[in-house]
């Protein structure tokens, strides 16, 4: 669970995938740095992650059986709404519990 900052969307092949500016961590379990993609298993645009927006996602990270292919992937109907303090707040404290 992070937030982030979309910088960029790109359409590959039959995915999404977007450049995204890691501005906070709020529940780690692998390592994410500054920059990262995220990509999403469609093009249609789902859900809306508009260039420049900022938003809370929840993405797991993906590695195929060969482990050649390592990314995080925003899964259809995953977690992705748009960063307010508020949902801040809550996934700090739901965060702490769990």
């Amino acid at each position: 669970v992070f937030h982030g900052r979309i910088l960029a969307r790109r359409v590959v092949g039959r995915e999404t995938r977007y450049e995204v500016e890691v501005k906070a961590r709020y529940r780690q379990r692998f390592p994410l740095v500054s920059r990262e993609y995220l990509w999403v298993p469609n093009t249609c645009g789902c859900p809306p992650l508009q260039e420049g927006g900022e938003f809370l996602l929840m993405a797991r990270r993906h590695v195929n059986h060969e482990h050649t292919l390592n990314r995080i992937l925003l899964q259809d109907g995953g977690y992705a709404r748009p960063w307010t303090a508020r949902e801040a707040r809550l996934v700090r404290e739901a965060a702490r519990h769990c």
